[in-house]
């Protein structure tokens, strides 16, 4: 039987726990995991951007090392001609002014290219950035919110995706680096991200910009999938929530007295909106914004103790529970897929 005391310490091994058995996530349509590289389009344009400004730091590095090394140790004609003003107006003034222009035009034409680059997006997705987590609403041609889902984000592969990135409290960073660069999410404007996986699999995402206790603890998955599985999990997730069956309906009632003013579950009373939406939450690949595995266990320890495993999140530990409602509530949740 799990125990109130026992559901307080379970935060403490929860991190490290592996998925249980059976607690496959409902979408076998998704990837594993990608290989070492880069996945995404505007990736591989940033490396290309990083590469060449490494070739160009690193040769102009070696002509200074190499200019020094003569002006101290060569002849001493030779040391007398680099001591003239005019070699020195031409190498400490016009070469660094020439070689970072170029560079800078370089970078920001290949940057512009990248901005325009591709086909109309086929896939719209708003992302919020909350503190500590992600709100993902998927949005049709019109860019009403066809459903929400939290820290998960689904894309078709070989699709343009866009991204509309905000924040509505500090400022944060969206960064998928095997898919693309890192673009700011500042409070009061609406920044926009194309991406396109070349690959199928499943990436992690971090928040690039320092934004408060918790920012090392803000990440989501990005699960490149079949056109037609994307399709499919699009459906699944725009649909409400399952009915609880008779084994489900304690956890139920628990949810809608515990955690419905804060939490959504479509189909049911919660209409909660201060907290990530859990119409589906068991097919999810992971918790608290990739703090957790998801499984029945890692629920338990989340409710019970969410403030031992992320301190300072807006959640409280429902550390009153008894270990019945703990488990029952756990189950109901893992059971939203």
């Amino acid at each position: 039987m799990l125990t109130r005391g026992m559901a307080a310490n379970l935060s403490y091994v929860l991190a490290s726990a592996p998925p249980v058995a059976g607690s496959a996530r409902a979408s076998s349509s998704v990837a594993a995991p990608a290989t070492a590289g880069l996945a995404g389009e505007g990736a591989s344009a940033v490396a290309d951007i990083a590469q060449v400004l490494f070739v160009g730091a690193a040769a102009i590095f070696v002509m200074v090392a190499a200019l020094v090394a003569l002006a101290m140790f060569g002849p001493a004609p030779l040391r007398r001609r680099l001591a003239s003003p005019a070699l020195i107006v031409g190498a400490g003034i016009a070469f660094p002014v020439i070689a970072l222009t170029a560079l800078l035009v370089y970078v920001l034409g290949a940057g512009s290219s990248l901005a325009r680059a591709g086909a109309a997006a086929t896939v719209r997705i708003e992302v919020t950035g909350e503190l500590w987590w992600w709100r993902v609403r998927y949005l049709d041609a019109s860019g009403a919110v066809l459903f929400e889902t939290a820290n998960d984000i689904r894309i078709p592969v070989g699709e343009w995706v866009q991204f509309d990135l905000k924040s509505d409290n500090v400022i944060h960073s969206f960064w998928i680096p095997e898919l693309a660069g890192k673009l700011d999410m500042i409070p009061g404007r609406v920044n926009r991200m194309r991406v396109r996986a070349q690959t199928a699999g499943t990436f992690t995402g971090q928040c690039a910009e320092y934004c408060g206790a918790q920012h090392a603890n803000m990440k989501f998955n990005v699960a490149a999938i079949t056109t037609d599985a994307f399709q499919a999990w699009q459906a699944a997730q725009a649909r409400p929530a399952m009915p609880a069956g008779p084994s489900l309906r304690r956890g139920e009632q628990r949810f809608q007295q515990d955690c419905a003013q804060c939490h959504t579950v479509r189909g049911t009373p919660a209409s909660g909106a201060h907290g990530p939406d859990l119409t589906h939450v068991g097919s999810r690949l992971s918790l608290a914004a990739g703090t957790l595995p998801n499984n029945v266990g890692a629920l338990a320890g989340w409710i019970a103790g969410s403030q031992h495993i992320k301190p300072g999140n807006a959640m409280p530990s429902f550390n009153h529970l008894s270990g019945e409602d703990l488990r029952a509530l756990a189950s109901y949740l893992e059971s939203l897929k």
